[in-house]
């Protein structure tokens, strides 16, 4: 049988239906995946030319921002100055606070409380160190002001101008044994938002599970067309919540299902926990983070003046343009270097209920003092 031959080429051959053209495009095709961060980068500065630009009319950078020192912003961007941020042993650490804000019963109290380490080494002593994040339980008791973490920001906040991040930056400074160099707060109206901007996110549930006590924003007061609840009632306001469901396995996700993915604390089993909510957290931020520092994000204005336009109006920070600048530049570089952690549970005791925690429900160290915590926040960031 003759063999048909019209398909086959010699290796190295160029196909004869290539044109020149075709052969062109290909090499620079070639020529440009070689370069593809150094793109990205430069995409990056002119993206962040163009939400600044195009922010001057929020918030407290519209006061400050000029031509000249935007200049300085991109250089600061690029080049990374060490003089122009605070850091303790080539570090810069973070305090992220996420609070429930307006429309809920208690908007300041910060359920979310995240410490975050970010490396500012050179590039090649980089590559031996990782971005890390450490969930701080939101219910550890503080003698000093007799309430839970989860409520300094609350009692800062009216003593002076950005006092919340003053007193729960020292209060976790404490715990951490590290310094906090800057704090960051947003309330659950911008993550939501910001995920609706993003086009939604993908997450893999670890745990079936069910919470019948999500509790309905602005229904906290609500009496149930007269339900009486005593102590020994066993009725308990049904209208102030709804039931929520999420299956094992991987699932897209709006704004307000993470949201409720990362809240829920009522599960049976295991995710309700305080530990497992932190977990949840931890994995939705991640995913926010890689999706914000996508290829996918860094081409779309839409979706970069989206992002923009949610943190002007919903974030609060004590970091000053230069400190953003070099550290959204740091944080880029740690793309695929990241850990996430949570205070293991060996280091906690959660004590019986009594006057002494003003009859709540709260975690304490097992041993006087954080020395544990320390130690082992020291060996995470060695």
């Amino acid at each position: 049988m003759e063999q048909d031959n019209s398909n086959t080429r010699e290796i190295g051959q160029k196909p004869a239906f290539y044109s020149k053209k075709d052969i062109l495009l290909s090499r620079f095709k070639r020529k440009l995946l070689k370069h593809v961060w150094l793109i990205r980068i430069s995409l990056l500065v002119l993206l962040i030319g163009l939400i600044f630009f195009g922010g001057l009319g929020f918030g407290k950078f519209s006061k400050i921002l000029t031509v000249k020192n935007y200049s300085y912003l991109v250089s600061d961007f690029i080049f990374t100055p060490k003089s122009k941020i605070a850091s303790f042993e080539g570090r810069v650490n973070i305090l992220l606070l996420g609070k429930s804000g307006e429309g809920h019963i208690a908007p300041d109290l910060t359920d979310t409380i995240i410490f975050a380490s970010v490396p500012i080494l050179s590039a090649q002593a980089a590559n031996k160190s990782t971005l890390v994040l450490i969930s701080i339980p939101r219910d550890i008791w503080i003698p000093q002001i007799r309430a839970k973490l989860n409520s300094a920001y609350f009692w800062g906040r009216p003593k002076d101008e950005g006092g919340g991040l003053i007193l729960t930056k020292s209060i976790v400074e404490e715990i951490i044994g590290k310094p906090v160099h800057y704090g960051v707060v947003f309330d659950f109206s911008a993550f939501t938002k910001i995920i609706d901007v993003l086009g939604g996110i993908e997450i893999d549930v670890v745990r079936s599970f069910i919470d019948n006590k999500y509790p309905i924003p602005g229904k906290e007061n609500d009496l149930c067309d007269g339900e009486a609840q005593s102590a020994s009632s066993s009725k308990e306001y049904k209208c102030r919540y709804e039931t929520i469901k999420f299956e094992k396995g991987k699932q897209t996700m709006d704004g307000e299902v993470a949201l409720k993915f990362v809240r829920s604390r009522n599960a049976e089993g295991e995710e309700g926990t305080d530990l497992a909510r932190e977990a949840r957290q931890q994995k939705v931020i991640v995913t926010v983070k890689k999706k914000l520092l996508s290829f996918a994000t860094f081409l779309s204005p839409k979706r970069i003046f989206g992002i923009w336009k949610v943190l002007s109006s919903s974030v609060e920070s004590d970091a000053d343009l230069s400190a953003v600048a070099i550290l959204a530049r740091k944080i880029l570089s740690f793309r695929k270097s990241m850990t996430t952690q949570v205070i293991p549970e060996d280091f906690l005791i959660n004590p019986p209920i009594s006057v002494q925690y003003d009859n709540q429900y709260v975690f304490i160290p097992k041993v006087d003092g954080w020395t544990e915590v320390r130690e082992w926040v020291d060996n995470l960031l060695k």
